[in-house]
Formats: C-alpha cells, sequence, structure tokens
C-alpha cells in the first residue's frame, strides 16, 4: 500500500494535535497542587519550606507527561521518517 507525501504530513499534523493535549492534564494537576499548597501554608505557615518543596517536586514529575507529549509533536511535525 503506497501513501503519498500530503498524507503522511496530514497524519503528522493531526498525531501532533492529540499529542499537545497532553498538556491538559499537567496544566490542571499543577494548578490544583498550588492551590491546595497555598491552602496548607494558610493553616500551617510554620510548614512552609516542607510544603513548597513538596508541591513543587509533584509538579516537576507532573510536569513530565506534559513534555513527553511537547516531544512527540515535535518529533511528528519535523522529521518524516515514512517520506521517500
Amino acid at each position: 500500500m503506497e501513501f503519498n507525501e500530503n498524507f503522511i504530513r496530514g497524519c503528522s499534523a493531526i498525531g501532533a494535535g492529540l499529542a499537545l493535549i497532553a498538556g491538559i492534564g499537567p496544566g490542571v494537576g499543577q494548578g490544583i497542587a498550588a492551590g491546595h499548597a497555598a491552602a496548607a501554608v494558610g493553616r500551617n505557615p510554620g510548614a512552609k519550606s516542607d510544603i513548597t518543596s513538596t508541591m513543587l517536586l509533584g509538579q516537576a514529575v507532573a510536569e513530565t507527561t506534559g513534555l513527553y507529549g511537547l516531544v512527540t509533536a515535535l518529533i511528528l511535525m519535523f522529521v518524516k521518517p515514512l517520506l521517500p
């Protein structure tokens, strides 16, 4: 089965758009984490450093999902392995 160049580029663009949807989850999760951390600091200001370090570590781990989606989208848009 032979695919032409425009079909492959179109499928790559659709795949890149779907991969960038992966950025929605980390954004929502990080916002929720920051909100809960702010509320926790408001309740217990003495634990601010512990709460902040734990929140930042969790946000860094959550951000990796968005970065994987971004890298996947960039590969789909700028690397054309199936084109002749």
